[in-house]
């Protein structure tokens, strides 16, 4: 399920209507978006956003996640944010967060 682009995630929320909880039922319905913060001095981080397609919902981050890293290399960050992202992915469709 690793997906990953070079372009900045765009979210639709669905401001003007309400879309009813609905959950995945496989890791097509979501999006991974990873990607990585920081510098050689100071360490690189991962960031990650998941998206549930379903309804919209932003499942990751969440307020109180920790940070991804620090980490040497662009590339072990953005390793360890789409391994996080895919863990999000398989813990929502285990116990669905509605």
């Amino acid at each position: 399920m690793n997906q990953s682009s070079g372009k900045r995630p765009k979210l639709v929320l669905f401001p003007t209507r309400m879309m009813a909880p609905t959950p995945g039922t496989g890791v097509d319905d979501f999006q991974i978006y990873a990607s990585y913060r920081g510098s050689t001095a100071s360490g690189f981080f991962g960031t990650l956003k998941v998206v549930r397609k379903t309804d919209g919902r932003l499942l990751f981050p969440f307020d109180g996640a920790d940070n991804i890293g620090p980490f040497a290399t662009k590339a072990a960050a953005v390793a360890a944010a789409l391994e996080r992202g895919d863990q999000v992915v398989e813990a929502d469709l285990a116990r669905p967060e509605l």
